[in-house]
């Protein structure tokens, strides 16, 4: 089995647990951090906006809701069993559509988008691609306009952070260690500018980032 498939593999069967797994790690069983990524991420009515790594598609409704009905959300996962979990949380009539796809390769036209999301998945990628997926982004996204992501913070418990280097590890991402001493630095080769912020829970980060072509 090759390792793309094998994740695809991992994440489908993961795609039943994974929003209790997030509620768990975050504290926030009613998803308040995600309400707060789509509070900070700068849309208008009537515009087009890409969650990468959509998983279960959380932030799917809550991006519709903020474009409206003349815009544009489009969920983007390589994991079937993740977007079907996500297309039950979505109106079938709705402004939202779904792209299988390799987020590192995404399959879209330059200067497409008016935002771009990332919820709870930049670290977990295969070592070595996080670079090629931020030049994606960079090529995607409208010029001046923005890449939100949001990510777990370290957890203080030392059990708890080793079975997520463990995780990490076990999905060819160790590089995620590396990227979690050194974020800003890595962001600031391809925005500016860029803006930590802390969720209400304290338990995630969101960066705001700039495309700055």
């Amino acid at each position: 089995m090759c390792a793309g498939s094998y994740r695809r593999k991992y994440y489908d069967r993961f795609s039943r647990i994974y929003d209790k797994f997030v509620a768990l790690h975050s504290r926030d069983t009613r998803e308040n951090t995600r309400e707060f990524l789509v509070a900070k991420t700068p849309l208008e009515r009537g515009d087009k906006v890409l969650d990468i790594c959509t998983g279960t598609g959380s932030l799917l409704p809550r991006l519709e809701k903020k474009v409206g009905i003349r815009g544009l959300v489009v969920g983007l996962d390589f994991s079937r069993g993740m977007l079907e979990v996500a297309r039950h949380k979505v109106s079938p009539h709705s402004n939202v559509c779904f792209v299988e796809a390799d987020a590192v390769f995404l399959p879209f036209k330059e200067n497409v988008f008016d935002a771009v999301t990332c919820s709870h998945a930049f670290y977990e990628l295969k070592s070595g691609t996080q670079d090629r997926l931020l030049q994606d982004i960079v090529r995607v996204l409208k010029p001046g306009k923005t890449f939100v992501m949001m990510e777990h913070e370290l957890p203080d418990n030392n059990f708890i952070r080793f079975l997520l280097y463990v995780r990490f590890f076990s999905m060819g991402a160790g590089r995620a260690v590396q990227i979690l001493r050194h974020e800003r630095e890595m962001l600031e080769k391809y925005f500016s500018p860029v803006e930590k912020l802390s969720t209400p829970s304290g338990r995630s980060k969101i960066w705001i980032c700039t495309n700055k072509k």
